[in-house]
């Protein structure tokens, strides 16, 4: 059965989902005239910069690749610094980062981060209600007047000088189907900004807390420049002076890292920063170099910030942003409390603290977080080490980080395990995202979209690339070992009570046409979607 679509008098536009209160509230008729404005503009250039994407992997697969460009030489080599930072923004040492679900909000904001990230990319499944929950949320925490009570009658509200707030839309590869313009799917990107701008970038310019955000999964500086003109384009739309709109852009792509001078200055007027995406920039790694044998990396839990690609690619990344006056943030520390053993607890958050400190030591301004109990954990570490609001006076001119060390392949082992625990990863997250759950406990982490990436990537490229990688028993990789060890997952997920279990099978359904199939599909994401209503 077709849901009914809440119609609206623009003619242009049309959302494919039933009415709600949070629609009506968010999706009003002067919200929608400004969504078709965004579409009409800069949907056609986006088209275009995918093709690009496209033509670019496919010589890749030929055998090329990923380098510094030539013809931008001269923009790597000038002098020039992005606009001043704002006042608000010169202190992010740490940072929170979670889903656009309401108790997650206020906790975070009350957190004691400096900067909650409120996400409607990776740790959201964009199931429509979720978008439009998530919006009317943040209108309601933009405005101090967010809360929640539980069912079991515990109430939330925002205390005193919350964390500054920062928005990730979807990345540009993402469509938004419960809305068409022009009768084709809007880019998700520009609906999940679009809205947000829309309801509350004059009130955040009014109390110079943005608005802010954070722009994932960019390969180049052309589509940061686009998205320079979508934000140039909302001011003067909002009647906002030009350049209030801020912008972190995470380096989560493989190609991104050959141009991160030129992302920067892309983004000059606007762009305060870069921030180390591991998670993603992994899962790239493998996906850009899918067709190369010799680039295949270990398990996931071998491959550590410390295997020389990753040394090199975040020590680059303070390099690059120190010396253009922009913030390199770190990296996310994805550990959850574990209440029912200290001892396991303790060693979790020890971990937390070896790699904020080597974080702060390299240079970096400042961390990401998942949960709130690891915001003093992580803030000790950098008030320890950081005695300044930032670092942007360590240079780092020590960095050599050329081609060759970025590219670098990363020694290891593939054990039966950590085969095993790829294929279980990816069935429970992909389980809870289609039951509308894009962040998921699993194993003492708070899973997003970027882990479940790594493990269906992995799985594929052990599976199909030539000169197969071995099990560090000395058996072959074969596809009889993923089948029956995917039945078997499937089988025990099905009887536990984890989020999303009654899609279980569906999630078994998908990894199997996923991991079969023989072109390794872009996005998971893009993938499922279909499925998620």
């Amino acid at each position: 059965m077709t849901p009914a679509a809440l119609r609206q008098p623009q003619p242009a536009i049309e959302i494919l989902a039933p009415a709600t209160a949070a629609a009506a509230a968010v999706l009003d008729p002067a919200t929608l005239t400004f969504l078709v404005d965004l579409q009409r503009c800069f949907g056609p250039r986006r088209r275009e910069l995918l093709a690009q994407r496209r033509e670019r992997q496919a010589q890749l697969d030929a055998g090329a690749l990923p380098d510094f460009r030539a013809d931008t030489r001269a923009i790597r080599e000038a002098d020039w610094r992005v606009a001043p930072i704002p006042a608000a923004l010169l202190d992010r040492r740490v940072e929170i980062t979670g889903p656009v679900e309401r108790k997650m909000i206020i906790n975070a904001l009350n957190s004691g981060a400096k900067v909650f990230m409120a996400d409607f990319e990776d740790s959201t499944a964009p199931t429509f209600a979720n978008l439009v929950d998530g919006q009317l949320n943040l209108c309601d925490a933009v405005r101090g007047r967010i809360q929640y009570t539980s069912a079991e009658g515990k109430h939330y509200a925002l205390r005193g000088d919350p964390a500054v707030l920062m928005v990730r839309p979807r990345g540009w590869h993402l469509d938004e189907a419960h809305v068409e313009v022009d009768g084709e799917p809007m880019v998700a990107a520009l609906f999940d900004f679009g809205v947000f701008a829309f309801h509350n970038a004059a009130a955040l310019h009014a109390r110079q807390r943005g608005p802010y955000f954070y722009l994932p999964k960019l390969e180049c500086a052309e589509e940061a420049a686009l998205w320079d003109a979508v934000m140039a384009h909302a001011e003067q739309a909002l009647g906002l002076p030009h350049g209030v709109i801020k912008a972190t852009v995470l380096i989560e792509t493989l190609p991104a890292v050959f141009q991160m001078h030129e992302i920067l200055h892309a983004l000059r007027e606007r762009c305060v920063g870069l921030n180390c995406g591991r998670w993603d920039y992994i899962f790239s790694y493998i996906k850009t170099l899918r067709a190369h044998p010799d680039r295949v990396l270990p398990e996931r839990g071998q491959v550590v910030m410390s295997v020389p690609f990753l040394k090199a690619y975040t020590e680059l990344l303070i390099q690059t942003c120190h010396r253009r006056g922009a913030f390199a943030m770190g990296g996310m520390a994805a550990q959850i409390p574990i209440s029912s053993d200290a001892q396991a607890n303790a060693a979790a958050l020890d971990k937390v603290r070896a790699d904020k400190l080597r974080e702060v030591r390299a240079g970096h301004d400042g961390t990401w977080v998942a949960h709130p109990a690891l915001v003093p954990v992580a803030r000790e570490v950098f008030d320890d080490h950081m005695v300044t609001p930032n670092q942007l006076h360590e240079l780092r001119e020590d960095v050599r980080a050329d081609r060759d060390a970025l590219l670098a392949s990363s020694r290891g082992t593939i054990t039966r395990a950590g085969f095993a625990a790829n294929i279980e990863i990816c069935l429970r997250y992909t389980a809870a995202w289609l039951d509308g759950q894009g962040c998921v406990p699993i194993q003492h982490l708070m899973e997003d979209a970027a882990t479940a990436e790594i493990a269906r990537a992995q799985l594929w490229q052990w599976l199909h690339v030539a000169q197969q990688p071995r099990f560090d028993d000395g058996g072959a990789i074969a596809f009889a070992d993923f089948d029956a060890e995917l039945m078997a997952a499937r089988a025990r997920l099905s009887a536990l009570p984890i989020p999303g279990q009654h899609q279980v099978g569906a999630a078994a359904i998908l990894l199997h046409r996923l991991t079969h199939a023989d072109q390794l599909a872009d996005f998971l994401t893009l993938a499922a979607y279909p499925a998620l209503h």
